[in-house]
């Protein structure tokens, strides 16, 4: 009889015991993930995780090869670490590679749970990457970051040691084209924007920001002028095309460019020196900067520059956003100062030189509609006495110098520009069209020399 009863007797377990031990068995399993975590998560990281992630990137990405370095997490301060991030694009046209980069702040843990990211989850996010490096072989150009912080909550972006510049030297770099081209490098010590919409702009919709600053900038220009114009009509984007030609909204309150430094050169002989002028102690301020502002939106810029170590020039452009074509409007002035100082470029370019002359001002006005630019120079100076030199040895002394220098300062230049009783003032007029290659900073510059050789007789 008791072996009868004895099935009977034995006791099922209850649906609740069961939701028990699975509760039990589940926070056993998280509990080893969150030691591991603690204890060993670069393991956990560089086993799991990496794999899927360079998985994941090649078949969304199919053009661009990823390779990720160590990986690690810290789950007190939710903030993943990669010794090194590179990515190439399989036809070699790009490169990048990034040092130590980390990321704090993302809510991933829904994540576990099928969920997928949202802008919600960028609220507490910060970024902080080192020696960033970009390669770009078509454009032929390296871009490349000493250091590099993004903070979400703060709005703000931070850079230090900006630099642009080309792959190869000079020679090289012009070398691949058949025609006339212009170089550019600069480097920026420090770069901050402020009040910068960092979920707009993951998002796409939208680039805002309250400010941007820029401090102790060096701009470096070169124009290759031994090749001829391109025959490409478009060239390089003006302000305008830039801002009409991005979709999204973009919006700057605020531009300030402090105690920069400009170099614009121009070779006129393979692999010799170039003419050059500089423009030092920059301070640059822009307001408006926009894309879908209303139809008289302008953008506003505010400059000021000490040229060639010798006198001070002061400019205020005004440019319509929203127009299509290349129109806008410059005008402003330049503090007295000693022409021989303009000797860098004028010797190489036009292979002459000021011996003597003053400049003591200079005012200008010029108006840009569709690429022509117009208007007038007023510059009052004297005693100007020019030398004609050799082009190879840069001497005046030789017989042709001579005689040039003798016709050009008794018959062709104006020597004195001073309003008097016996002559008037010679006003410049302003002629010049804007040509393929012209970037926006070195027709405004070509325009204005129009003037200037207008009024000397050159």
């Amino acid at each position: 009889m008791w072996n009868k009863h004895l099935h009977t007797d034995r006791r099922k377990l209850s649906p609740l015991k069961i939701a028990s031990y699975a509760g039990i068995a589940i926070g056993a399993i998280v509990l080893i993930c969150v030691l591991t975590l603690l204890f060993f998560p670069g393991s956990f990281m560089n086993r799991f995780i990496k794999p899927r992630i360079t998985k994941a990137f090649a078949e969304a990405y199919p053009a661009y090869s990823l390779r990720i370095a160590d990986m690690n997490y810290s789950v007190l301060k939710n903030r993943f670490g990669f010794d090194s991030v590179a990515l190439r694009a399989v036809d070699g046209t790009f490169s990048s590679k990034m040092g130590p980069f980390s990321v704090s702040g993302i809510g991933w843990i829904h994540l576990l749970w099928g969920g997928s990211l949202a802008p919600n989850d960028f609220f507490t996010v910060g970024l902080d990457a080192q020696d960033i490096e970009l390669n770009f072989q078509q454009l032929q150009y390296k871009f490349r970051c000493k250091q590099l912080h993004v903070s979400v909550p703060d709005s703000q972006v931070v850079a230090e040691s900006l630099e642009v510049y080309p792959l190869a030297g000079d020679d090289e770099f012009f070398g691949e084209s058949k025609f006339r081209k212009t170089r550019l490098s600069f480097v920026i010590p420090h770069f901050s924007v402020m009040g910068l919409s960092c979920l707009e702009l993951l998002q796409g919709k939208s680039y805002r920001a309250r400010s941007v600053h820029i401090h102790d900038a060096l701009l470096d220009i070169l124009v290759n002028k031994y090749k001829p114009d391109s025959r490409d009509t478009s060239g390089p984007f003006m302000p305008n095309e830039i801002l009409s030609s991005i979709k999204e909204t973009l919006q700057v309150d605020s531009l300030s460019f402090k105690n920069g430094r400009l170099k614009y050169c121009e070779g006129f002989v393979y692999g010799s020196k170039p003419a050059f002028i500089t423009f030092d102690n920059m301070q640059v301020s822009a307001e408006g900067i926009a894309n879908h502002s209303g139809r008289d939106a302008m953008l506003v810029i505010h400059a000021q520059a000490n040229l060639a170590d010798a006198g001070m020039m002061k400019v205020l452009m005004r440019i319509p956003v929203a127009s299509p074509e290349f129109s806008f409007h410059y005008s402003g002035s330049l503090s007295k100062m000693d022409l021989t100082a303009l000797n860098s470029f004028l010797e190489i370019s036009d292979q002459m030189r000021i011996k003597t002359g003053v400049l003591q001002e200079a005012t200008f006005d010029v108006n840009v509609v569709s690429g022509r630019a117009s208007g007038t120079l007023r510059g009052v100076y004297n005693d100007l006495i020019l030398a004609s030199i050799n082009k190879e040895t840069r001497s005046e002394n030789g017989f042709s110098d001579g005689f040039i220098s003798f016709i050009a300062n008794n018959f062709t230049i104006r020597k004195t520009n001073v309003p008097n009783e016996s002559s008037s003032m010679k006003i410049g007029e302003v002629k010049y069209i804007r040509q393929p290659d012209d970037p926006f900073i070195q027709f405004a510059w070509f325009a204005l020399r129009t003037a200037v050789q207008d009024v000397v007789g050159i």
